[in-house]
């Protein structure tokens, strides 16, 4: 551990070497310079403070064999062997990743009676799928899924594992890079490999302010949580030449302390995840009763409503329809935002839509750098009519095909 050394012999006056540290980390104790736990490693002191009177001693760093670690894995994210799409739309980019280096691209599945779900991952164009098929893996515990990838990883020996960003993946990837003492980026937006194989792991930071880039230089496996629909699902190969390795683990070490008494199935509900038309509510509007007008719009185009936070904070829009950094990412055919100023957390969770329509007063407002097509004005103005003229051309299809059918 880091840590600096005060040679005291070097001090003569220490009430002006105390004001040194912005943090007021140092104290004096019997006569002596002292540093308490303030200190942030700033290493102020060492910089301003008497020559040699205080040395900043770090660890030594072990440099570690990268050429021991090969591969990107996978994590296959799933709900009884129905597999989530995060885990192809991770496949896509491990395969993009993998050809950088030349590494191959494997997969780590650990369930019950999953064996038959395999050729899923393998039309991906997944080298290897690796199975841990046991009746106590039946229900996600973490006990026994942390044992799997354990014996996965010091088994095989991946340079990167990437992890889905469901409740599960982030259950699951802390603990395990926890066990091997190296890196975790949660939610990366962005994910590229150095010739070294060394992941460049790009994540929004500070409120989406800034995007950090994180490196794991001295440690494997490198570790990344992905949320849903960040990237794209891959297109199917031809002809998959993958294969599927059965795994085992000493059944002493998949005992849990959690027991499952009872599974509900929830009802599902088709989330704006996977709608294929959005409109999105913004502050824009002045009272919780003018969305009348949106829901008119969103009943028009079959769409599904959404907002932004000052919504969902005043209570307008349910919480599970919140698009950004602390809500959903989506990537519908069709979004329309409505009055949205385009902030970065906002545009980070639905830049991915295939056709952007932003509607706002500001010409200058920064939705309009992202947008397909930008429409300036008012949306109390703009809604009612755009809503009208919908309609107008859905009567006149139904009147075409009325016709055709005579």
């Amino acid at each position: 551990m880091a840590k600096i050394i005060i040679n005291q012999d070097k001090i003569d006056n220490i009430e002006e070497v105390l004001q040194i540290c912005p943090f007021e980390a140092m104290e004096e104790v019997d006569g002596k310079i002292e540093i308490n736990a303030a200190c942030k490693m700033c290493k102020m002191c060492v910089k301003k403070g008497p020559k040699g009177a205080f040395i900043f001693e770090d660890d030594e760093v072990v440099a570690i064999n990268k050429d021991e670690w090969r591969g990107i894995t996978v994590y296959v994210d799933h709900n009884d062997g129905e597999i989530h799409p995060v885990t192809y739309e991770l496949i896509g980019k491990a395969r993009e990743l993998a050809a950088k280096i030349n590494h191959p691209v494997n997969c780590v599945f650990v369930g019950n009676n999953i064996k038959d779900k395999c050729d899923l991952l393998l039309d991906y164009g997944v080298d290897e799928v690796f199975v841990y098929d046991s009746e106590e893996y039946d229900k996600f515990r973490i006990e026994p899924y942390s044992a799997a990838l354990e014996d996965y990883i010091n088994n095989n020996k991946p340079s990167i594992m990437l992890v889905g960003g469901t409740t599960l993946g982030r259950s699951l990837a802390p603990r395990l890079a926890a066990r091997f003492k190296t890196g975790l980026t949660a939610d990366c937006t962005i994910l590229d490999v150095q010739e070294n194989t060394d992941l460049d792991q790009i994540r929004p930071a500070f409120g989406g302010n800034i995007m950090a880039h994180i490196n794991t230089p001295n440690s494997r496996p490198q570790f990344a949580t992905v949320r849903y629909k960040i990237f794209n699902i891959p297109e199917k190969v031809e002809d998959p030449k993958g294969k599927v390795t059965l795994c085992s683990v000493e059944k002493d070490k998949l005992t849990s302390n959690i027991k499952v008494l009872e599974t509900k199935i929830k009802n599902k509900v088709v989330g704006i995840e996977e709608a294929e038309v959005i409109v999105v509510a913004s502050r824009a509007f002045k009272k919780e009763e003018d969305l009348k007008m949106l829901n008119e719009l969103a009943d028009a185009l079959g769409a599904q409503i959404a907002g932004t936070r000052p919504t969902i904070e005043c209570g307008w829009v349910d919480p599970k329809k919140q698009i950004g950094l602390s809500g959903r990412t989506v990537k519908p055919k069709l979004i329309i935002t409505c009055g949205v100023s385009g902030a970065v957390q906002f545009v980070a969770g639905m830049k991915g839509s295939d056709y952007i329509i932003a509607i706002n007063q500001d010409e200058k407002a920064p939705i309009f750098d992202v947008a397909h097509l930008g429409i300036i004005g008012d949306i109390y103005e703009i809604i009612p009519k755009l809503t009208e003229k919908i309609k107008a051309m859905k009567n006149e299809d139904a009147q075409k095909v009325a016709q055709m059918a005579k």
